[in-house]
């Protein structure tokens, strides 16, 4: 039997863990809570997309994020009602009307997207719910961080859209005092800075990913995007005592033994330094594995 075994104890654990170091009881200088975003993106990290979302919602994240379209409606297919944050910026007008329809908050990240939102707002009358995106650095979605004009413009012209916050992403988060970090976040800051010197008042900013939540304390800012730390599978100093969530089980299928400087799989990735006894497994990552969400120590 091949399966992935995950102990829900030990998630329920990261999570509490983690909004502890979030500070999530403390309110801010407007009266809000700090927002966790939980990222089920790409199945869930390979846990289950409605299960583990359920987990989250169940453990006090009631906010969600989700890369694709297909993500966010299989989300709300299932019966799940809270609020998801679609994290791709998109310029196909039938995803947009899709998200709209299905009461996704959509990504704003170019001028193209944000004229078909306006049309989609004008013709379905919908309050259609937003944030930002700003590329401070990675290449992919958002407005330039040095287009001001054009950020400020924009903004100012989606006056029927309800822009609830603005991010980024880090590229490269998973080094503690990596002088690349600092300048991505500093942008951001310039962004929003020149946004409130433009009375434009946004009230959520999120740009840490789950490295960036860890190493960066004080950019926290009032939100920040989880995956991977929930799951305690972090390429980055673990500092708040995260727990691994899951084992994966499966069954040997040969043993064999090979001489001392044997290639061992594709690439030739490993050559044996004395006669080595292996073991071979199979495991498929995506399509047919079985998920079980175990309760230990509870």
């Amino acid at each position: 039997m091949k399966s992935l075994v995950i102990n829900k104890s030990d998630l329920r654990h990261n999570i509490e863990a983690i909004k502890k170091f979030a500070k999530t009881d403390i309110l801010d200088d407007n009266g809000q809570k700090y927002k966790l975003i939980g990222v089920v993106k790409g199945n869930g990290y390979g846990l289950g997309l409605i299960e583990y979302s359920k987990i989250l919602i169940d453990n006090g994240i009631s906010i969600l994020a989700v890369a694709t379209v297909e993500e966010a409606l299989s989300l709300r297919k299932s019966g799940i009602t809270e609020d998801i944050l679609m994290m791709s910026s998109t310029s196909l007008t039938e995803d947009l009307k899709k998200l709209v329809e299905n009461d996704i908050i959509i990504t704003i990240g170019s001028t193209q997207c944000a004229e078909i939102v306006k049309k989609i707002s004008k013709e379905t009358k919908k309050q259609i719910r937003a944030h930002i995106k700003i590329d401070t650095g990675f290449g992919r979605y958002g407005f330039l961080y040095n287009d001001i004009k054009t950020i400020v413009n924009t903004i100012k012209e989606l006056l029927d859209i309800k822009i609830e916050g603005i991010y980024s992403h880090f590229s490269l988060a998973y080094y503690k005092n990596d002088k690349w970090t600092i300048e991505q976040f500093n942008r951001f800051i310039e962004v929003i800075e020149a946004l409130k010197l433009n009375d434009i008042n946004i009230k959520t900013f999120h740009i840490c990913n789950s490295p960036a939540f860890l190493n960066y304390p004080q950019m926290h800012l009032n939100a920040a995007r989880i995956g991977s730390a929930f799951l305690g599978r972090v390429d980055c100093e673990n500092n708040i005592g995260l727990k691994k969530i899951g084992q994966l089980k499966t069954t040997i299928t040969e043993i064999k033994v090979v001489p001392k400087g044997y290639n061992i799989g594709y690439l030739n990735s490993y050559k044996t330094k004395r006669e080595t006894k292996i073991a071979i497994i199979q495991v498929r990552i995506y399509g047919w594995i079985q998920y079980y969400f175990k309760n230990r120590y509870v």
